[in-house]
């Protein structure tokens, strides 16, 4: 077997798909992230997204709904001991691995190695 190189990422998993618990590559945009206070232990968790790339009908979906739906295609991911990931931020385009859990009733990857995905310009 010939080693992974840079950039060389399995195929992507649909967030609707993923497993309860295992292995998973999911591509999509970062909706929102959580700042905790000084106070609380380093965590920093971001909601990922793959809506748009996989519901036809994604125009006429509310964020702010929290229906089954919706859930369905987020996913939390937490970096432990860690305040903040440098490029992480609401509108970034990530692709993840990592394993995946179920926390809360929504699938999460914990410390998920991660890629930016940039925007072509024409």
């Amino acid at each position: 077997m010939s080693p992974v190189e840079q950039g060389d990422w399995p195929e992507a998993t649909p967030i609707v798909e993923l497993p309860p618990r295992g292995r998973a590559v999911c591509v999509g945009v970062i909706d929102a992230i959580t700042i905790l206070p000084a106070t609380a232990a380093p965590t920093y968790t971001a909601i990922l997204s793959d809506i748009m790339l996989n519901d036809r009908d994604a125009s006429r979906v509310d964020p702010l709904r929290t229906d089954q739906k919706l859930q369905n295609h987020r996913l939390r991911l937490v970096w432990l001991g860690r305040r903040r990931v440098p490029g992480i931020g609401a509108g970034v385009g990530l692709r993840v691995e990592g394993m995946v859990s179920l926390h809360e009733g929504l699938p999460t990857m914990y410390n998920p190695r991660y890629e930016i995905i940039g925007i072509q310009e024409s």
